[in-house]
């Protein structure tokens, strides 16, 4: 049986060009690659008959012979040394494989490596007091950073130049051996896997397109933030090599500890001492608020020690969302210190007049009588 038009089997003309070529190549190995027709009885031998057409059309020699002779090119020692079909396998597959899979690793293959290296992330540390996460802030930070050489506009070459094509990888980054029936491919030492050389360097950047500088930024933090969030600045990190893309900063929080305010999330919790007498009367207190405000809240008679008391709407904002979180009042009852000697007479006689004025205390005696009674011997 006569063997097909190689470029019949492309789908594409004897007066296409190389990309067009690559381009028909691609197309055609993802729609008969075996793996996405394993239906196909003949998809194999279809998927071979691409990659020995593409192997034969790409290289300029063979296509310059196989459009003077056709087939017969390769047949009985047409000079090639080798069959169109028993070709770079290896290298034709890695085309299709960086295409169907390159995007799960990275961006694939030779495409990443012409790329320029892209920058790090930066971190900054930045503490605000508990009113400013309130209220939200706009602080000026400086931090050390690469920026893009001035000199050379990014392109690492003197005088702004352009890089060159890596003469020994053809631009690709990498360098393919034939090493029996593999062949093995390896980052281009010329240009470290590039795909460019700079003769000339700047002299300001040694050729890496940035240089190191102190950058102001003006950063707004939010209201509501809390210890440990971040803020992401898309672009504002480190600039890449020779042009490549800078990437992000990352600005950490720190709430730092407030004397008068405890924080749980939107919450506050604020812990107000009140005299033994208003404990035992009830009455009135003044209450702090984070925004600099006060307010009053009624203390209940007999109230205890670790009794909280809620103000609505008194707390932190959400960083997402709307209204306030709650303030808490954690009361605690002080007992009073350096008595004269009448105030202490008055706490005895009003000690021994009754035990109907301390229920708990009552309460607590009489469990302990049991737990005596039930463990004499």
């Amino acid at each position: 049986m006569a063997k097909r038009d190689y470029y019949d089997i492309l789908g594409c003309s004897n007066s296409a060009s190389d990309a067009e070529l690559k381009k028909a190549y691609r197309t055609k190995a993802k729609e008969l690659h075996p793996d996405r027709n394993s239906d196909k009885k003949n998809a194999e031998e279809d998927f071979k008959a691409v990659n020995e057409a593409y192997e034969v059309l790409k290289d300029p020699n063979k296509k310059a012979a196989y459009d003077r002779y056709g087939h017969a090119a390769f047949e009985g020692g047409g000079g090639f040394g080798q069959s169109a079909g028993q070709g770079d396998f290896g290298s034709a597959f890695s085309d299709v494989f960086e295409d169907l899979f390159g995007d799960f690793m990275g961006g694939g293959g030779r495409r990443s490596s012409q790329r320029s290296a892209r920058g790090s992330d930066l971190r900054y540390n930045i503490r605000v007091t508990l009113e400013e996460a309130f209220h939200g802030k706009k602080a000026n930070i400086t931090l050390p950073s690469s920026v893009i050489c001035n000199t050379c506009s990014g392109s690492g070459a003197h005088g702004g130049a352009q890089p060159l094509t890596c003469p020994t990888c053809s631009g690709q980054g990498k360098v393919r051996a034939q090493q029996g029936f593999f062949t093995v491919e390896r980052t281009c030492p010329t240009c470290t896997g590039k795909g460019q050389i700079i003769k000339d360097p700047c002299k300001s950047c040694a050729g890496q397109g940035r240089v190191e500088k102190q950058r102001s930024l003006n950063v707004s933090i939010p209201a509501g933030v809390e210890t440990g969030q971040r803020i992401r600045l898309t672009g504002e990190g480190e600039a890449g090599l020779q042009n490549g893309a800078s990437d992000d900063l990352y600005i950490f929080i720190e709430v730092a500890e407030h004397q008068l305010f405890d924080r749980e999330g939107s919450n506050l919790l604020c812990r107000i001492p009140i005299s033994m007498t208003t404990a035992a009367l009830g009455g009135e207190i003044q209450a702090p608020t984070v925004d600099g405000g006060k307010c009053k809240v009624k203390v209940p008679q007999g109230v205890q020690s670790g009794k909280q008391l809620r103000l609505k709407g008194k707390g932190m904002p959400p960083i997402r969302g709307t209204g306030f979180g709650d303030l808490y009042i954690d009361l605690t009852v002080e007992t009073p210190v350096n008595l004269t000697a009448e105030q202490k007479q008055l706490l005895r006689q009003f000690e021994t007049s009754g035990e109907d004025n301390h229920p708990a205390g009552k309460d607590f005696i009489s469990i302990v009588k049991k737990f005596w009674e039930t463990t004499k011997r």
